[in-house]
């Protein structure tokens, strides 16, 4: 039986306060790709490669866009993982915290110059080199906990990123909605759907998003069920689909702009590259 190709999977860092972003790329599911996206002339280039997984709903930009964090692991055991600072795009680790198992890891960024470690209960970190200049500071956590795994990290970030959480839902046994809204212009809202779900659907993993569109004065909506992510930026709504990236501007009550297509992701293969640094 052939097996089903899937796009490549996107999801992008938003730098708060510089055009700067970074893409994470994953696919094939072990192997992911860090990329810099210039937003204001809508330039890529490669960062870094790593045979393994990057939890991209465990990772954060810092407001200037020069630094990463994530968390990561390599192989099938959860005893390679860890936690990394590193200068985005590029993924060798400036700060190497080892964390020896798949609970918690990753973190936010507080300011340029410092960030949160995502450890607050189930965490055994090792801290093995500290080299980025920025400081690891506990009393800057998300005052609201919202569990152990990429939730812990991804809807903090997402309410910091000025997203509002409307619903949480219990929809079965290891099956939940958690929805948020952003306000773009004039009566439209960006709505994304956040699933915490064992037994997705193909081609997704346990955490996944959908995302609508509603026009609150008319009622109408949109249903965008291959956006896997999407942000409302520079006046423009921002989304991946089926391993492209677009932009596009709201139009009248009833639709978008025709959406313009600023890369496609899917051909990048892997190459082995070494950070300047």
């Amino acid at each position: 039986m052939k097996t089903k190709i899937f796009p490549a999977r996107i999801h992008v860092l938003l730098a708060r306060e510089s055009h700067t972003a970074v893409i994470i790329r994953r696919g094939p599911s072990k192997t992911v790709a860090s990329m810099l996206w210039d937003r204001s002339n809508d330039t890529f280039s490669m960062g870094q490669w790593l045979k393994g997984r990057i939890y991209e709903r465990r990772s954060d930009l810092s407001p200037n866009g020069r630094h990463l964090i994530y968390f990561a692991m390599k192989g099938s055991s959860a005893k390679f993982s860890w936690t990394a600072v590193s200068r985005a795009p590029y993924l060798k680790a400036l700060d190497f915290i080892e964390k020896g198992d798949c609970w918690e890891g990753g973190g936010l960024f507080s300011s340029d110059a410092s960030y949160w470690l995502n450890d607050r209960y189930y965490s055994q970190n090792k801290m093995l080199d500290m080299k980025s200049g920025l400081k690891c500071d506990p009393n800057t956590r998300p005052e609201t906990h919202f569990g152990a795994e990429c939730t812990g990290v991804y809807y903090p970030r997402l309410i910091r990123d000025g997203w509002t959480l409307t619903k949480r839902s219990e929809r079965g046994q290891w099956d939940s909605e958690t929805v948020f809204e952003k306000h773009l212009t004039g009566n439209w809202i960006l709505r994304k759907i956040a699933h915490e779900q064992i037994g997705s659907p193909v081609g997704k993993g346990c955490y996944w998003d959908e995302h609508e569109i509603e026009n609150t004065k008319s009622d109408n909506i949109i249903r965008c069920p291959d956006w896997e992510w999407a942000e409302w930026d520079q006046g423009k709504l921002i989304w991946a689909e089926l391993g492209k990236l677009y932009r596009a501007g709201i139009g009248d009550e009833t639709s978008l702009e025709p959406p313009k297509m600023l890369h496609d992701f899917t051909p990048h293969e892997f190459e082995a590259i070494a950070a300047p640094y």
